[in-house]
């Protein structure tokens, strides 16, 4: 019997399992949402939710604590100034998981997890807002100059 077995194997050695979530928590803490099956999110979110709680109180030692696990300095910057801040109200829950279906090849659940506040714009949201921008500013710059010429021809007639 398994009476309280606290964490999902993962079929996986110790040290496989402990490198793959490490490496999810880091790809999370940079995009702020990745996709993946349910049991990896299940315990990835133990993992991430720890180091965010630990992150609010930024001191030498949390740094070198999850720097234990976080290898890439950027996302540990960012999640000391960027990602922690965000939750400093919040006592928990940092975490969504939204189910998206089955995979095809082997019909496992995929959920995304994804942080619940997010720090930035999505880049597709980002590209869109640019092609707005840039229309606008197509017409516009239609409009001022068909301003430009109907002053012209005014005064050309003013002269005339």
């Amino acid at each position: 019997m398994r009476h309280k077995v606290g964490f999902n194997r993962l079929d996986r050695k110790q040290s496989h399992r402990k490198a793959m979530l490490r490496n999810m928590a880091i790809s999370l803490l940079r995009y702020e949402r990745i996709e993946t099956t349910k049991a990896k999110a299940l315990e990835l979110r133990k993992v991430v939710e720890k180091m965010i709680t630990r992150a609010k109180t930024d001191s030498v030692h949390d740094r070198r604590i999850i720097a234990k696990d976080v290898n890439d300095k950027a996302v540990l910057n960012k999640l000391f100034t960027e990602i922690s801040p965000m939750f400093a109200e919040r006592k928990g829950g940092y975490t969504r998981i939204l189910k998206t279906g089955l995979r095809k090849g082997d019909a496992a659940e995929m959920v995304i997890i994804e942080l619940v506040e997010k720090t930035s714009v999505p880049e597709k949201a980002e590209k869109k807002n640019k092609k707005e921008d840039k229309s606008k500013e197509k017409k516009l710059g239609a409009v001022k100059d068909a301003e430009v010429v109907e002053s012209a021809d005014d005064e050309a007639e003013k002269t005339e």
